[in-house]
């Protein structure tokens, strides 16, 4: 399997753990129809909409990586996240922990989760 095609499945993994654990919490989960969007998920938590931003990190040292890397017939299309493009970022790890940052990381390369993020105190704290 090609590499783009393994990172295309890790992010397939994370955007399905993340309709699940969502609708455990018993959240409303959308999908978008397109591709397009900047997010994978639309959650409504009961209040209020949020669009969600599903990542896979692989990476020991919790270093996510935040562009958006796909591929045309020019070949590999690399953007940095727009400003106001997603309201949360899910992350699954390859340790199977979740993190929930509620909040959306414009113009950044990347992010280096830490327990605070880990969904389980993200839900505790609000």
């Amino acid at each position: 399997m090609s590499t783009m095609r393994t990172t295309q499945r890790k992010g397939d993994i994370a955007t399905s753990r993340a309709i699940a654990t969502f609708t455990s919490m018993g959240y409303d989960v959308s999908i978008p129809l397109t591709e397009s969007a900047a997010y994978d998920l639309v959650v409504d938590n009961g209040t209020r909409l949020a669009r969600v931003q599903c990542k896979f990190a692989n990476d020991r040292r919790r270093q996510v990586d935040l562009r958006r890397i796909h591929s045309n017939s020019n070949g590999y299309v690399v953007k940095r996240t727009s400003i106001d493009s997603y309201d949360w970022l899910y992350v699954l790890d390859g340790s199977d922990q979740e993190y929930l940052i509620r909040e959306c990381l414009a113009e950044r390369r990347s992010v280096t989760l830490c327990d605070l993020h880990k969904l389980g105190a993200v839900a505790e704290s609000g």
